[in-house]
């Protein structure tokens, strides 16, 4: 559905910090509870088509990480010692594609993910722009939104977009410099530092389902 083919929609601008309710606030009651620290210690596996290991740097192509619910995936990857998970960092790049917990996927064209004490702790995606999604667990819509910048903290559950940030929650569109999207409870909020000029721009459609950047 085009923008141009919604007459109905009211727009709104709300300068400051909004949090979008709408269709949200439900959820939160049955929010999804934390990973249990078992779930953290799951092993780590990789798959990958090819393995280059130069002094302590590793090079992979065709790689797959898993670690529970968590999978990251791209053309090749790179990092400073394999055997070194407690605290290290990855480069993936090329159609990097990252699936977390609840249904949720990051799609980037390059990806930073940090380990921490032998888990994925956290996954910086950028992109042009990086992606999202979730299918909703209180109904068939799905979620989804873009961003120059995303980042997925695994322990919190939290999806944060800067720079040019867009968010469909499935029924309403938001855009903001920067927004929080929350995996477990399913909702977003949204800033705009005062005196940025920025803006956190709301657009609220009473009738329809039908997300608003998508292509007709």
């Amino acid at each position: 559905m085009q923008r141009a083919m919604l007459p109905a929609l009211l727009s709104v601008v709300l300068v400051g910090t909004v949090s979008a309710q709408t269709h949200l606030a439900a959820v939160r009651k049955s929010s999804i509870p934390t990973p249990s620290k078992d779930a953290r210690r799951l092993p780590i596996e990789i798959a990958s088509s090819k393995f280059e290991r130069k002094g302590d740097t590793v090079i992979l192509q065709d790689v797959v990480i898993t670690q529970g619910e968590t999978k990251v995936q791209a053309d090749h990857a790179h990092a400073t010692g394999l055997d070194n998970f407690d605290n290290s960092r990855w480069t993936f790049e090329g159609n990097v594609r990252i699936e977390g917990e609840q249904h949720g996927s990051l799609k980037s064209d390059v990806a930073i993910v940090e380990f921490r004490n032998k888990y994925i702790a956290k996954a910086t995606a950028t992109g042009n722009p990086a992606e999202f999604e979730q299918k909703r667990s209180d109904n068939d819509d799905v979620a989804r939104g873009h961003a120059h910048e995303i980042v997925y903290d695994v322990s919190d559950g939290t999806i944060r977009l800067l720079n040019d940030a867009w968010v469909w929650d499935g029924h309403n569109a938001m855009s903001a410099p920067e927004m929080v999207y929350d995996i477990r409870e399913q909702h977003v909020r949204a800033t705009a530092e005062p005196g940025s000029g920025g803006q956190v721009h709301l657009t609220i459609d009473p009738n329809g389902h039908e997300d608003p950047n998508k292509k007709p």
